[in-house]
């Protein structure tokens, strides 16, 4: 049975299957932590989110390569993995269909990954070790779930390389381009390469910030760079697990018409995609679980 109840922060209405009565679940309208209650119409208790400041949590670690394996064979993210292989299979099959279909099927698909992204980086910075609820919605907030992560993403990305696209525009009448840029090693063009490599380095954590801090305003050097210099070989880690995840769907393709081997091949690097980013994300929330402390907000 389908309980309906309103989020105690921002009275935004909310429904769960019965069966996960007493579980903490996140708003996805405001971010509020909350217990879920028994009833319709219950008023559910806040989780209030205490992170210690005063100095690392140690353990990121195993962590990161152990502990978040754990995921992956708990039962009670069955049902998560079960609609995280569907999509990729949706996505996978139509991904290359005729007129708008396979671009639908590509917006469905990673919108709603996207989402689920950030509620993973969410909950693993505030102590939840399992994966978010899935949320569906209604038709009108179903379709928001989707272009929400979207917007985060790209205004997330657009504030990482505000100083390359800065330098980008202020070189524009030297004839210099995003194309042109990787052509030479001249000392503008190395200048540009550096500050689009340099917004890749800082998007993990600028990503943490919007995703935990709910603010896009918070991606201010002051707030985006001490953590990484205070704990840098950490932060080395996560970005290495991002840009893997991202290296590998590059090469990931959608249903092409294949034999059966090689597209069961191609479908399993979609799969596989998917288990990295998940830990990649995990890893950008333990960043925030464990050097708290670095962080100014």
């Amino acid at each position: 049975m389908t309980i309906q109840f309103n989020c105690p922060a921002c009275n935004a209405i909310i429904a769960f299957s019965d069966k996960h009565c007493g579980k903490r679940a996140l708003c996805q309208t405001c971010g509020q932590l909350f217990i879920i209650p028994s009833s319709d119409h219950e008023k559910p208790q806040k989780v209030e989110v205490k992170i210690t400041k005063g100095k690392p949590l140690p353990g990121f670690y195993r962590a990161v390569f152990v502990d978040t394996w754990k995921l992956f064979i708990d039962p009670a993210n069955g049902v998560q993995f079960i609609f995280v292989i569907a999509m990729v299979c949706f996505n996978f099959l139509l991904g290359r269909a005729i007129c708008c279909v396979g671009f639908l099927a590509f917006v469905a698909t990673w919108g709603w990954l996207l989402g689920f992204y950030l509620n993973i980086i969410y909950e693993t910075a505030f102590d939840i070790d399992k994966l978010p609820e899935i949320y569906l919605g209604t038709s009108i907030t179903f379709l928001w779930y989707i272009i929400q992560p979207f917007l985060v993403f790209f205004f997330t990305m657009i504030a990482a390389q505000a100083p390359f696209i800065a330098a980008l525009i202020l070189l524009k009448d030297k004839g210099l381009t995003y194309q042109n840029m990787w052509d030479g090693y001249s000392g503008l063009q190395l200048l540009l390469q550096g500050l689009f490599v340099f917004g890749l380095f800082i998007f993990p954590i600028a990503i943490l910030t919007t995703a935990v801090g709910k603010d896009i305003t918070m991606l201010r050097p002051d707030y985006l760079l001490p953590p990484i210099f205070r704990a840098f070989v950490p932060y080395i880690i996560v970005v290495g697990l991002l840009a893997a995840a991202a290296a590998l769907e590059m090469h990931a393709t959608a249903y092409a018409g294949k034999n059966a081997a090689a597209s069961a091949l191609d479908l399993s690097l979609n799969l596989a995609v998917q288990v990295l980013a998940i830990i990649a994300m995990r890893a950008i929330g333990l960043f925030y679980r464990h050097y708290s402390c670095h962080f100014r907000w």
